[in-house]
């Protein structure tokens, strides 16, 4: 039987709030049950905003103890690697894992069974493939420049080798179910269960009298991962069929490469321009400074998994309607995505800025040293939650190529002004580099949208009754 709230509220409410809530009941009626594509993306994006809110805590709460548990700078060691293999991990796949997000809704939408049926095998074995040469090299490497690394790093790095292949397979398998429209499928592994997984085995492992350390920690990382990665793809193969028949299997595998590869740059430098600052605190300040730097980026995941939220419920809408020339819902979707991105994230700031204190207490006394650098990176986060999942917009209407070329710019930048500021100013040097390559990445994918799609992607444009964001060509402009 089905709830409805607007029953509930012409029952219940008193009669002076009935009419207003009637209103508002009837908007989460249509999220919760309603069919059409607005409906289904909200409902997407509740779901992952849902699962993301869970997610923080849960991550929050894991990186938390394993700091307590290992102390200040192990868990700076841990970081860096971990950091580093996840990174890499994505990298690995080639871009195949955000391909696949749109070329899944556009075969099942033309019911090209038999390309359905070739790209959920033929990605994760291109993933697999990759990942695995990717791993051996670094395998290699490790062992050969072992004498220049410090001893610290060097069997946690091994460790990290071992992983990789299996965050590729991950993250191929969240693409496959985000194309699905599976965002609990596709969310649930990444963000609740590994995350759940590494603390309840490092929890047991130390119980179990191993060293409190590095090593210790991505031990229990690679066996959490890999039974994550082996849960989902049961859970996937399951689900895929109920809604495609079993039968031939075509593969397009130069099709989805000459896709995938310009992903593959702009999924490349966007994760090395939202990681590199990490890795270069690693490289230039000592472990301890890492783990509070860190810490601090953790707490910011309240404003991160905002654009997350919307970007995984919008990605596969932003491909169907521009590939099926539907400008009137496709500008609908980016008017949404704003709204759905700057005004949550402005919340999450003025959250972390209250408690960010607190929160980082929880690290040990410490981490909150880090509490200033909140304001900092608050900046450039809202800066860039004002044109929302604007990169997302480029990558599904087919301009994966300016989207590389402005991450890969931005990317440089934020090198550059981390080397020159971090040795200066420490770690508010890292955290003033990330912001003024985030204002920097806003700006390039802004001018980039209007420039293609004829967009103005920007929260300030879809502000009031009368707000729009198409460009008017220059032919139908008033003289």
């Amino acid at each position: 039987m089905r709830v409805s709230f607007v029953g509930m509220v012409e029952r219940f409410a008193p009669a002076v709030l009935r009419a207003r809530l009637v209103r508002l009941t009837a908007i989460a009626d249509n999220i919760v049950t309603g069919r059409d594509d607005r409906a289904v993306a909200q409902r997407m994006a509740l779901t992952a905003f849902t699962i993301r809110i869970l997610s923080a805590v849960i991550a929050y709460a894991s990186q938390v103890l394993l700091a307590r548990w290992i102390g200040e700078f192990e868990y700076g060691v841990y970081v860096v690697v971990w950091v580093g293999a996840v990174i890499i991990g994505g990298l690995a796949c080639l871009g195949i894992q955000t391909a696949v997000v749109r070329f899944v809704p556009e075969y099942a939408a033309r019911n090209e069974l038999a390309l359905l049926r070739g790209i959920l095998i033929g990605s994760r074995v291109h993933g697999l493939a990759t990942a695995t040469l990717i791993a051996a090299i670094g395998l290699i490497g490790i062992f050969l420049f072992r004498d220049s690394i410090a001893s610290y790093y060097v069997m946690p790095l091994y460790l990290a080798a071992i992983c990789i292949p299996m965050l590729a397979i991950g993250e191929i398998q969240d693409g496959l179910a985000r194309g699905f429209n599976w965002a609990d499928l596709a969310l649930w592994p990444t963000f609740i269960i590994r995350p759940v997984l590494i603390i309840l085995f490092t929890y047991v492992a130390l119980e179990m009298g191993a060293v409190a350390d590095a090593t210790t920690a991505m031990t229990t990382a690679i066996l959490a991962t890999y039974l994550t990665s082996v849960l989902q793809m049961g859970a996937l193969a399951y689900r895929t069929q109920k809604v495609v028949t079993p039968g031939v299997r075509h593969y397009r595998s130069f099709t989805w490469i000459a896709v995938a590869f310009p992903i593959f740059l702009v999924e490349g430098f966007f994760n090395l321009l939202t990681n590199v600052d990490i890795l270069i605190v690693g490289q230039l300040r000592p472990p301890e400074e890492v783990a509070v730097y860190f810490a601090t980026v953790k707490t910011l995941a309240l404003v991160h998994f905002v654009y997350f939220a919307v970007r995984a419920a919008t990605m596969q809408r932003f491909s169907q309607y521009y590939s099926s020339g539907d400008r009137v819902r496709f500008e609908a979707t980016v008017r949404d995505s704003l709204h759905w991105t700057f005004w949550p994230s402005v919340v999450a700031v003025i959250l972390l800025l209250l408690c960010g204190r607190f929160l980082l207490s929880m690290f040990g006394a410490s981490f909150v040293s880090g509490f200033p650098l909140i304001f900092i990176f608050a900046a450039g986060l809202l800066v860039r939650a004002s044109i929302g999942p604007a990169e997302s917009i480029l990558t599904m209407a087919g301009e994966q190529r300016i989207c590389a070329a402005v991450y890969a710019g931005t990317f440089l930048v934020n090198l550059v002004l981390n080397y020159t500021l971090i040795p200066h100013f420490g770690l508010e040097g890292a955290a003033i580099a990330t912001s003024l390559a985030l204002c920097l990445e806003t700006l390039a994918v802004y001018l980039a949208v209007r420039w293609r799609l004829k967009l103005r992607c920007s929260i300030l444009h879809v502000l009031g009754p009368r707000g729009t964001i198409r460009l008017t060509p220059r032919s139908e402009r008033q003289p």
